[in-house]
């Protein structure tokens, strides 16, 4: 296999190719959803782009492991050591037990997950079955002389590290080590501001929902611990690519690698893979801003979850994006004027044009191996559809690049032809009533009937959704 598949390295803020510990094999490590709350649109951007990474990877050759953990125990509400722990919020907030909030949460994480085309990771792990791991390497890391104990809880001594900002510039080093998080609570028990907790114990929550018995006290784990735990279960001490959004930068993925190499005693991964922020217009989207807007709602309200997917492959991984209703509109036409396009193409029509076939291949690898050019790799797509050749290797060819874009073009464009042709005159006619109804509700501000209008018409398998063009609707 000819080595050529990179990336930007987020370690050494550089594009680099890919050199795997065991050749012809990706180890990779994904952070998982912290099961408290639905994933918004945002977290989901971030899988997707991780699983256009994966598909590649596999595209290009390699056999790839992604395991994922899913955090259900030890996540506070800040990503440092204060606050609440985001489980115990969760269960208080809807009067459940933790365990009965990780479940629907989990579920529904991956409901929206594999609804947007995402394939599964080779491993799921919940922290809460890694308990044993946790205490074995926090264990470890007081032998080496990496971690303290004090006031009940177990630390991580970030004073023996020779460089603990590892992906930080200078610059950036020299304002984390003044400022870093001066605006939250102080932890007497710290030797030094960067340390971070391995094990809590009653000294930092009396009544913790969730606690097991260890050689430090009855406690739980800290957040951090459970991905360096996880991936030395499933992958060993090397990782090839760990994967994540940019706010996992700090102090998470810093945290994971202090403790990680300072346990091995070597180098833990090689590649860092990092997903920038969808914003909306009033900044960075986060549940702490009220209404979560996830995968499940855009598609009660019409929208095709893979028009969000092909929304998100138009931009690159690196930028941030910018989400408004009017993107995700023009999203969804050009998706359904594309798959609409696709599917009227005759798989019958001539034998595939193998060179053809090929030379469209090699350029598709060389797109999506170099720092994962999604948009490039839908244009090419359209330089398919404009080819001076037969539908079948037009097929053939958008099925091949349809491993890694994962949109579904062809049956996604056949379904849309038999909506438009299985509507008979009377359902078309009661959609249209419905709709006026629905317009007279909303200029009245009887937002509840407007509501109950588009409930009931999903109900009959009717999705609408508003567009400055008016109001457009398909069957589901």
């Amino acid at each position: 296999m000819e080595n050529n598949f990179k990336f930007y390295n987020t370690l050494t803020r550089k594009i680099e190719t890919v050199i795997p510990n065991e050749s012809g094999k990706i180890a990779m490590y994904t952070c998982g959803p912290t099961v408290y709350h639905f994933a918004h649109i945002g977290n989901i951007r971030s899988y997707i782009m991780e699983d256009l990474l994966v598909r590649a990877l596999r595209y290009y050759g390699y056999d790839v492991k992604r395991v994922m953990n899913i955090t259900d125990v030890g996540h506070l509400s800040s990503d440092g050591d204060t606050g609440e722990d985001k489980m115990v919020k969760g269960a208080q907030r809807e009067h459940k037990t933790v365990m009965e909030i990780a479940k629907e949460y989990t579920d529904a994480f991956f409901h929206d997950f594999q609804a947007v085309g995402n394939c599964m990771p080779d491993v799921v792990e919940p922290a809460t079955n890694c308990i044993p791991e946790f205490i074995e390497m926090i264990e470890g890391l007081l032998d080496k002389g990496y971690a303290y104990q004090a006031g009940g809880n177990v630390y991580f001594d970030t004073s023996k590290l020779d460089d603990y900002f590892v992906f930080s510039s200078a610059v950036e080093k020299e304002q984390l080590e003044v400022g870093v998080r001066d605006d939250v609570e102080e932890d007497a028990n710290k030797k030094n501001k960067n340390d971070f907790v391995l094990w809590f114990t009653k000294s930092k929550f009396e009544d913790q929902a969730l606690k097991w018995d260890s050689p430090w006290g009855v406690g739980y784990p800290g957040w951090h611990i459970e991905c360096s735990c996880i991936s030395k279960k499933h992958l060993g001490e090397y990782m090839d690519i760990h994967c994540g959004g940019v706010d996992n930068i700090f102090p998470h993925h810093t945290n994971e690698i202090a403790q990680s190499e300072a346990y091995f005693g070597h180098k833990w991964c090689n590649n860092w893979f990092h997903v920038h922020h969808l914003n909306d217009r009033g900044g960075k989207m986060s549940k702490s801003k009220g209404a979560i807007l996830t995968v499940s709602v855009l598609t009660e309200n019409g929208y095709n979850p893979l028009a969000y997917r092909f929304f998100c492959l138009q931009s690159h991984y690196r930028k941030p994006l910018e989400y408004s209703t009017e993107a995700l509109d023009a999203a969804q036409a050009t998706y359904d004027k594309l798959a609409k396009r696709v599917a009227s193409l005759k798989e019958a029509d001539g034998a595939v044009d193998q060179k053809l076939f090929d030379d469209f291949k090699a350029q598709f690898t060389e797109t999506i191996s170099n720092d994962l050019n999604s948009a490039m790799a839908i244009t090419l797509v359209y330089d398919v559809l404009k080819a001076d050749t037969n539908d079948a290797t037009k097929l053939a060819i958008i099925n091949d690049f349809d491993q890694v874009l994962a949109l579904d073009l062809y049956n996604n464009g056949k379904k849309l032809a038999e909506n438009a042709t299985n509507v008979d005159a009377d359902l078309e006619a009661w959609i249209l009533a419905k709709i006026e109804e629905r317009k007279e509700a909303k200029k009245a501000k009887d937002f509840a009937k407007a509501d109950a209008i588009r409930d009931e018409m999903l109900a009959k398998g009717v999705a609408i959704k508003d567009t400055r063009e008016g109001v457009v609707w398909e069957l589901v």
